[in-house]
Parts: C-alpha cells; structure tokens; sequence
C-alpha cells in the first residue's frame, strides 16, 4: 500500500522519525513544493527506500522567480529517471478566491511549463487542480497528450467527473472521505480502477481523525471507506488501489484482478 500523495518534508524532524518509525505500509509518493522541497525530498528518499520523489512547485504561494522554475526544471531534467512524477503543480484556486483580482495568467505558464516537461520525459504529473481550475488543467493536457495525470484530492463537477474518467486521469481519496459528503459522491462516481488514497500530510484531518497527526497509514482507513461506499470487500479494494498506485507511479504491469466479492 503506497500513499499517493504527501508533503514528507513538511513535518517536523521528531514528527517525521515518529512516522517512519511507525509505518505499516509499504512506502509513500513525497511531493515536493518548491525548489528547496526539492532538494529535501530527494534527500529522504535517499536515506528511505520506500520515499519515492516528485518534484514540483506547489501553486497556492506567491509567485516565484523564473530563476527557481528553472531551477526545479534543471533537477527534473538531471534526475527525471529516478524520480516518480512532476508535482505537486497545478493553479492557485484557494489563494484566486481570498484575491479575486489575482493575475492567474502567470500561474497557467508555469503549470504549462511542468505540463510539457512531463511530456517530454514521460512523467507522471500530480495536480493540484479543483472546480473550474480542473478543467483548465485538462485542457492543457489534451493539448500536449499528457496520459498520466493524478488529481489529487480532487473536487469537481459532474462534466469535469466524466471528461476526467474518459481520459483515465486518476484521483486519489484523503482521509476527509470519512465525513464530507461530497467526497463520498466522488468515490461512487468515480471507477475504482482510476482510484488512489493518499493523505496530503502533515495537513490535519476531523472526524475520527481529529486532533492526530496526518499519518500515511491513514490511507488504510481511506480504503475501508472506499470499500464501505462502492460496498466492495477491503481486501478487493486494498488490492485494486495499491495495483493502480503501482502502475500509475512505478510503471509496472497491470495485474488482473479477480471480480472483487462483495463485503
């Protein structure tokens, strides 16, 4: 079982040992935010065999330099065989809905920029792309053929939901599955063989989740959930998520699964 999505550079170094020492799955995809993320997720998947590294720059900060794009461009370009995907990149929703006039065009131009990097090295690319901005995303990615794309914690419209599955983009699921409603929407409507489950930590969880630390082994709940919801034994969906994780991020095979046995 492999966490989708998590900003492993983030934590604090004891709350990182606690984690590691802890861990019950079998690794975890460790995006990176800028170009000093970069550096420190490589880092710690060079001492951790079970981190695998994105490199990317998140887009909900102020806007950088051009010199750290390249910056980040040039250590994709130098490592883009021994790291996972580009990411986490995509467009400032959030930060566009506390500042309206934001001026989003620079932000299209870096994201087009990761786009066509992910392209030209056969990359895996991870988005941080919801409601209307999904869309946009998906407009660019038709328009450089980008197959392997990952929506993660994705939020969307009906029309988006489908123009995402015709293109077998995956989402992957965070542990708010357990209480927000229109999560629980999504996993029904979308197929489980384009569905991942990640934790987005250290970034902080309610419900059965509150007051804990965002721990990757959380995603062991997100499955049981999932299971819940498409009412699909653990085990089925255990299987089936990991399948898609490991061929989505590692390339490997597809194995087929049996028809999974309902709960």
């Amino acid at each position: 079982m492999i966490d989708a999505h998590i900003h492993l550079d983030w934590y604090q170094p004891d709350e990182r040992q606690q984690l590691i020492h802890t861990l019950k799955i079998d690794g975890m995809i460790a995006v990176a935010s800028d170009f000093e993320s970069c550096q420190k997720v490589w880092q710690l998947a060079q001492k951790h065999p079970f981190v695998y590294p994105a490199f990317g720059w998140h887009p909900e900060q102020i806007l950088p330099s051009a010199q750290e794009i390249n910056h980040i461009l040039q250590a994709i370009e130098q490592k883009f065989d021994k790291i996972v995907a580009i990411g986490e990149v995509g467009l400032p929703y959030y930060t566009k809905r506390q500042d309206p006039s934001l001026d989003v065009a620079p932000y299209y131009a870096i994201l087009e920029q990761f786009i066509q990097a992910a392209k030209k090295y056969d990359l895996p690319i991870v988005l941080h792309a919801v409601y209307e901005d999904a869309s946009v995303a998906c407009d660019m990615l038709e328009k450089y053929q980008v197959k392997r794309a990952h929506f993660h914690w994705f939020k969307g419209d009906k029309d988006t939901i489908n123009r995402m599955i015709d293109n077998q983009y995956m989402i992957s699921i965070t542990p708010d599955c357990w209480y927000e409603e229109e999560i629980q929407s999504l996993i029904k409507q979308y197929p489980l063989e384009l569905i991942m489950a990640e934790t987005d930590g250290p970034w902080s969880f309610k419900g059965p989740f509150q007051d804990q630390m965002t721990h990757p082994n959380m995603i062991i709940e997100v499955m049981k959930k999932i299971a819940e919801i498409k009412e699909l034994s653990f085990e089925a969906v255990r299987q089936q998520v990991t399948n898609n994780t490991n061929c989505f991020y590692h390339g490997e095979a597809s194995v087929k699964l049996p028809p999974p046995n309902k709960a």
